[in-house]
């Protein structure tokens, strides 16, 4: 029998791809087909961040094989490249398995990597880094989204002048090769040994009504609170090895706990400014998304969301 074609469910945050995913390989065991699932989420790959990046838990992970959760310390990085790497690793050894391999997050980068290959794009450089930070602290980080308009327009109109993480990457890199970002990007090649998955394989779980996800997102966001968010942050702070400016501790929720601990945000404002750097990150995923012409479109908000995935997948996978 040849192998089963890798096969990929996404969606903006909170739209209920791991309730959906369970409920996929449920339906396709009745049917006689293991499925394992590769996580496609750049926060869970981390150790001991298990509330704030709502990681399936073991009564989840034991309906299937799981892959890429709890792979890295949050001292340590995990790049596209890493996960490309991983991930046409494990789609082959699924596949000589017999099984169907089923990739699951919310980390379009990612699957933008797998798909279409990597840009050659220069490694972090700690000094580039400090000065970008030490200018951001004297004229803030929407003046520096302004400096990067002038070099890299493309780049900065998919920003927000906000997100710091991603402008001072982008300015990185201008300093560092005298390129723009959004230049090496469309000059990215295919990665050796890469397992492209075609859009068409991609299902994506999207709201018809986008109130339906903010509300969703806030009620999430309280309920890590409530699960004790805070003080699985106030542990990562406890180790020396942690700061606020690694990538783990960057991700969102994990930022405005740290901030709030710090006293930099008001611990009763810590409920809202949560979910709204939620809902701007939903919001990025369904920008992402829309750029995937050919990716299947499942209303994440109808009541029979999960049942309208299965019969899609039924209907996509060969006889």
């Amino acid at each position: 029998m040849s192998a089963l074609p890798a096969l990929a469910l996404s969606g903006p945050t909170a739209s209920g791809k791991t309730a959906a995913a369970l409920a996929l390989v449920r339906a396709l065991a009745e049917r006689g087909l293991a499925v394992e699932i590769i996580s496609v989420d750049s926060a869970l790959v981390y150790r001991g961040m298990d509330i704030g990046t709502a990681k399936p838990t073991a009564a989840e992970r034991a309906q299937a094989p799981h892959h890429l959760l709890d792979i890295r310390d949050p001292a340590q990085s995990y790049s596209a490249a890493d996960f490309v790497r991983d991930a046409v690793a494990l789609i082959g050894a699924i596949q000589v398995r017999g099984a169907l391999p089923l990739l699951v997050g919310g980390t379009l980068l990612y699957f933008k990597a797998l798909m279409q290959g990597l840009a050659a794009l220069p490694p972090a450089n700690a000094a580039v880094r400090a000065e970008l930070d030490a200018r951001a602290a004297r004229i803030g980080w929407p003046a520096m989204h302004a400096e990067l308009a002038r070099v890299d327009p493309d780049t900065a109109a998919r920003l927000a002048p906000a997100d710091s993480q991603r402008i001072q990457r982008a300015l990185e890199v201008w300093r560092l090769s005298g390129r723009p970002l959004s230049a090496l990007i469309a000059s990215q090649t295919i990665a050796d040994g890469a397992c492209p998955i075609s859009e068409n394989a991609i299902f994506s779980l999207e709201p018809a009504d986008r109130s339906w996800l903010h509300r969703r997102i806030g009620l999430r966001f309280d309920a890590m609170l409530q699960q004790g968010l805070l003080d699985e942050v106030r542990g990562l702070r406890a180790r020396a090895d942690l700061h606020a400016e690694l990538p783990s501790m960057r991700c969102v929720g994990y930022r405005q706990c740290w901030q709030a601990l710090d006293g930099a945000l008001p611990l009763a404002e810590l409920p809202e400014r949560g979910a709204a750097a939620t809902r701007q990150l939903a919001r990025r995923q369904l920008t992402w998304l829309r750029a995937m012409p050919a990716r299947q479109v499942i209303a994440a908000d109808a009541p029979d969301a999960s049942a309208r995935l299965v019969q899609a997948v039924l209907r996509w996978l060969p006889a």
